[in-house]
């Protein structure tokens, strides 16, 4: 809480509002005392200087102004972030958490979700103590909105000052502060600018029932009561008084007198009810008369009538059964009543039973009527009899009789004869319902144990008695490829066993059979190893075929159908050498056979085309083609400039053995062999020679026409031109050997030597 002196050094506050930004001088210094410049409208303040804690700035607004000040809409807060400055520490609002609930102080009413006007992340950020609230003003983010801070915090106060007269609204309806004015929310039941019209109900106007009524705003207005009472002998219905409501409905509907209602009367067991209804059924002046059906006499009033109190004259009457005489039970019989209206009474009815092993004579049922007497004659008990037994067929009957020959309680025991065993109870008693205990027993001759036939065999009975009992007899034997083990026949005896062990049949066996070489054996047995009925088969290995019966069967005889088969290895066609060529083969499970290997080569000057090794597989065939040797070749060769070529081809054209003869024309010289031959590696024996033109002609000219001084002279030039010739020859067989000869340079023999060159020359 600022003090007085604080105040005084507040300097000066603004009031802000629809007339603008307003200087207000502080005239005192008290506090208290301070005054201003009335705008006649809203008004917003805040304390220039001070900076006070949220409790601080409230006295200080409700002392100066109203109070803090309360934001009701977003046109205010862009009004008040545009109109005051800016203040680093923000201003305080007139919000404050109250028992848990942010809470508008000046007028103490919830902050609604709607209203919230919160900064992100808020409020409560800090989760401690932070329950009031603060306003950024002119903030750089997040301008005008609010944020929750701890009340001890100093920020500048933002009070307002009301608009509304200390009596606005006509006194029916509160003031509600707005920018530059106020408008009034008028209290339920008023309505106007100024809540000066009153909200009327509809009128009144009952029947049957006195109403006063009271009307404080005008007759039948908001909050008109009117106070209804009924005559002696009828109840309102309906509520005692009604008011008129803000919705221009009565608080209730009307009510209406009806006559005071008796309890509801009802016939009395076994009788009837005539009633008469003045006001209504069962009402104030209703009477009622009562009366009994047959059977039944009215004890009690005849009438009643229904009083102005709500209760009718007189007790109930009832209807009361008229009684019959009392029954006995019969002599070893028994009594079971049941009364429906008294023991003994009209409707009463008695059912007669008798002891067991007796039965009723005369009537089971009597019943008492309306008369007083009881329908039919008295009942009597006699002894139950039952059917007259015999002894069964080679059996006995010895029996006891109580109550005379087969009646209820005689008892009557059965026998049978030696072999034979009694079917059924032993001994029979006569029941109380006329019939023996169990049916009628048997003697049935003792059983032995089913026999059935020995596996792979048969049986054949004889039943004197019933099947597999006492006398049957039974004769065993086996089917085709079994032998029977034991007795032909067995008899059952009067112990229930039959004589003898159990016979069996054995399967006839066959020899052991073995898989056939390169093969395998896969046998099924019906009664053992290869025995009567097995079956057995063969198959070969890959590369083999089966020769002979793939199953065999041992038969009943003891013998295998067919003969042992084999296992032969699957042939591949016979292969021969190429032409020019060798085969050498391998055979493993004989000639050209599944597994035997082949190899393929060629003779000198030939290479073998297609693959080296061929192999029989297990589908007969060869694994490849069959290869060729082909001639190896060697290179093309084509005639000399100024020569002729020949050639003889053995094996095809420039391939192994194939021989060629070079000619020069006339005139020309050949440089070289005369025939070439082409070799195993694919070589000639030797470079192609050349053709080069001969000079001896020329020489032979000059001396013709030479004599004397010219022929001296001609020897001169003769010699020159020898000499000439002779170094162009020179230089010409240095490139002949090159051409000739093309690795002499690098020490390596040529085809031809230099004597054989020189020699062509």
């Amino acid at each position: 809480m600022g003090t007085a002196a604080g105040l005084q050094s507040a300097g000066r506050t603004w009031a802000l509002g629809s007339r603008g930004i307003c200087y207000l001088g502080i005239a005192a210094i008290a506090w208290g005392a301070v005054t201003w410049v009335e705008v006649g409208a809203w008004t917003y303040h805040y304390s220039d200087r001070g900076d006070y804690a949220w409790e601080q700035a409230r006295n200080y607004c409700q002392t100066f102004f109203t109070d803090l000040v309360a934001i009701q809409n977003k046109q205010e807060i862009e009004y008040l972030n545009r109109s005051l400055p800016f203040h680093k520490r923000y201003y305080w609002i007139g919000i404050r958490k109250l028992h848990g609930i942010w809470t508008w102080v000046g007028t103490r009413k919830a902050l609604t979700k709607e209203a919230e006007n919160w900064a992100a992340r808020e409020p409560n950020n800090r989760r401690s103590n932070q329950d009031c609230v603060e306003i950024y003003i002119k903030r750089p983010q997040e301008s005008g909105k609010w944020n929750d801070e701890p009340c001890s915090q100093k920020k500048k106060a933002l009070c307002y000052r009301a608009s509304c007269q200390p009596f606005p609204c006509s006194q029916r309806g509160e003031c509600v502060e707005t920018i530059g004015s106020y408008r009034c929310e008028c209290y339920p039941g008023f309505h106007g600018p100024e809540c000066e019209d009153v909200v009327q109900c509809a009128k009144l106007e009952p029947k049957g029932v006195r109403m006063n009524c009271s009307h404080p705003y005008g007759d039948f207005s908001y909050n008109s009561t009117c106070v209804f009472r009924c005559q002696e002998g009828f109840e309102q219905r309906g509520v005692d008084m009604l008011r008129c409501l803000p919705s221009q409905q009565w608080s209730a509907d009307t009510p209406t007198c009806t006559a005071i209602s008796c309890p509801v009367l009802s016939a009395p067991d076994r009788g009837e009810l005539n009633c008469s209804h003045l006001h209504g059924d069962f009402a104030f002046g209703s009477t009622c008369a009562f009366s009994c059906q047959t059977g039944f006499a009215l004890t009690g009033p005849e009438s009643r009538e229904c009083t102005a109190a709500g209760t009718w004259t007189g007790d109930s009457p009832r209807c009361e059964a008229i009684s019959c005489p009392v029954l006995s039970a019969p002599d070893r019989g028994e009594l079971n009543c049941s009364h429906l209206h008294g023991d003994f009474t009209f409707r009463s009815t008695c059912a007669f039973s008798c002891q067991t092993g007796f039965a009723l004579t005369g009537p089971e049922t009597r019943e008492c009527t309306a008369a007083g007497t009881w329908t039919g004659d008295t009942p009597r008990c006699e002894a139950i009899t039952c059917p007259v037994l015999r002894a069964p067929d080679r059996g006995e009957l010895n029996c006891s009789h109580l109550h005379g020959d087969f009646t209820f309680g005689s008892t009557c025991v059965f026998s049978c004869q030696t072999g034979f065993v009694l079917t059924g109870l032993e001994s029979h008693e006569c029941t109380a319902t006329g019939t023996w205990t169990g049916d009628a027993p048997r003697c049935k001759a003792i059983a032995c144990p089913v026999l059935n036939a020995p596996d792979q065999g048969e049986l054949n009975c004889s039943h004197l008695h019933g099947d597999f009992a006492f006398g049957s007899t039974c004769a065993f034997s086996c089917q085709t490829g079994f032998v029977l083990m034991g007795p032909e026949s067995r008899e059952c005896t009067a112990t229930g066993t039959w004589t003898g062990d159990t016979p069996q049949c054995k399967a006839i066996t066959c020899p052991v059979l073995s898989a056939p070489d390169q093969g395998e054996l896969n046998c099924s047995y019906l009664h053992g190893d290869f025995a009567f009925g097995s079956t057995c088969t063969f198959s070969c290995q890959t590369g083999f075929v089966l020769m002979g019966p793939e199953t065999r069967e041992c038969t009943a005889t003891g013998t295998w159908t067919g003969d042992a088969p084999r296992c032969k290895a699957i042939a591949c066609p016979m292969l021969s050498a190429p032409s020019w060529g060798e085969l050498n083969c391998s055979h493993l499970h004989g000639n050209f056979a599944f597994g035997s290997t082949c190899d393929f080569s060629c003779q000198t000057g030939f290479v073998l085309m297609g693959l080296k090794s061929h192999e029989c597989t297990a589908m007969g065939t060869w694994t490849g083609d069959t290869p060729q040797c082909k001639a190896i070749s060697c290179p093309v060769l084509d005639p000399p400039s100024r020569g002729q070529l020949s050639c003889s081809h053995v094996h095809g054209n420039f391939t192994y053995n194939s021989t060629c003869t070079f000619s020069c024309e006339e005139g020309f010289l050949r440089m070289g062999a005369e025939m070439l031959w082409c070799e195993a590696t694919g070589n000639w024996t030797r470079h192609a020679p050349v053709c080069e033109e001969d000079g001896a002609p020329f020489l032979k000219q000059v001396l013709a026409y030479s004599s004397g001084t010219a022929l001296a002279l001609a020897v001169i030039v003769l010699s020159g031109t020898l000499i000439a010739l002779l170094a162009k020859r020179l230089s010409n067989r240095e490139e002949k050997k090159k051409l000739l000869n093309p690795t002499s340079d690098l020490g390596s023999p040529g085809i031809f030597t230099n004597a054989a060159y020189d020699a062509n020359l």
